[in-house]
């Protein structure tokens, strides 16, 4: 059984910071990456930025570089996501993520996630 649960969200003005947290418990054989997405209502889900458990990052959206940092514990079971000078355009539901095996950067194949956290940036 594998578990995600994701804190931190909440409601900022812009410019401002979230760190959001995600805990994973349950089976680590195999789990090489743990993931954030974020989805606003009637819009397809997005891949915000993963990392191997192993080291080593991906950011999939180009609106995020420079401004969001994902990193992870020692033990690879917590995932954090620094987000900084944050915009309106950043409001959505957040989701963790985890995947078994294969590449990071393969967004359709995680396996396992979290219930969300709700970011919402006003102007």
């Amino acid at each position: 059984q594998v578990q995600l649960v994701e804190s931190g969200g909440g409601s900022v003005q812009a410019g401002g910071s979230l760190r959001l947290v995600c805990v994973a418990s349950g089976t680590v054989y195999r789990r090489n990456c743990l993931g954030w997405f974020r989805q606003v209502p009637e819009k397809e889900r997005e891949g915000v930025a993963a990392v191997y458990t192993g080291g080593g990052s991906v950011y999939f959206a180009d609106s995020v570089k420079g401004r969001f940092t994902i990193s992870q514990d020692d033990a690879g079971n917590t995932v954090y996501l620094q987000m900084n000078s944050l915009k309106p355009e950043d409001t959505a539901t957040y989701y963790c993520a985890a995947k078994y095996g294969g590449s990071c950067r393969r967004q359709d194949e995680y396996d396992y996630w979290g219930q969300g956290t709700q970011v919402t940036v006003s102007s």
